[in-house]
């Protein structure tokens, strides 16, 4: 698939100067799934089997922990100039979680797909949805959900990382089972993997960007 905005890498370098991970394959990777899935080691195994593949930093009202690196974890911004950036629509998708804002920078996403990149997004249903909507019919965006084999492992992974109490893994299952229901109902996804077995997830998934992207 040609990404938006020319022969990758070209439309955003005056020089025509492309780097050797360039391709004219570029393609945003919306991944999503409830918590406890494993969808962010899937995300981060797709991330390496991929050439050039980036993963986008998302902005953040959040305050910067010690343990944080700005631009790798998050940008961190003020709440004024996140108002700014929503204002003057320079974010693919937000969301506001627990009173602290998260979005996605439009800007640095357009680049990449411009040089050709695989551009993957970790974002929830919400997001997903914002993000298939605001791209141009949603054709440079590929949405992939990931499941768990059933309701009952999950519960089962929740449990097991051992971080909640169970008063909070109960409101989390609760939380991820009403997020499969509206994955599968609302459009945003265009394939779902289920992570019964995480080293097969991971090859499936792979295989799928792959094919999207005309590399496999």
């Amino acid at each position: 698939m040609t990404a938006p905005g020319g022969a990758g890498g070209k439309a955003d370098d005056p020089g025509g100067h492309r780097l050797p991970t360039d391709t004219d394959n570029g393609l945003l990777l919306i991944i999503s799934g409830p918590s406890g899935v494993g969808k962010t080691t899937i995300t981060r195994a797709v991330e390496r089997a991929i050439p050039g593949a980036v993963f986008s930093v998302s902005v953040t009202t959040r305050q910067k922990t010690l343990s944080d690196v700005e631009g790798v974890d998050y940008h961190f911004v003020s709440d004024a100039e996140f108002d700014r950036l929503v204002a003057e629509d320079e974010l693919l998708e937000w969301a506001e979680v627990f009173g602290r804002r998260y979005g996605t920078p439009r800007k640095w996403v357009d680049e990449q797909l411009r040089r050709g990149r695989l551009v993957i997004l970790e974002i929830d249903v919400k997001g997903a949805l914002q993000v298939k909507q605001r791209m141009p019919g949603g054709a440079a965006a590929f949405g992939m959900f990931i499941l768990p084999p059933s309701e009952e492992v999950l519960l089962q992974r929740l449990r097991a990382r051992k971080r909640d109490s169970e008063d909070a893994i109960a409101r989390r299952f609760a939380e991820a089972k009403r997020e499969i229901a509206e994955a599968r109902a609302c459009r945003a996804y265009d394939v779902f993997v289920v992570n019964d077995e995480l080293e097969r997830a991971i090859g499936e998934a792979v295989a799928i960007v792959k094919r999207r992207m005309g590399a496999g």
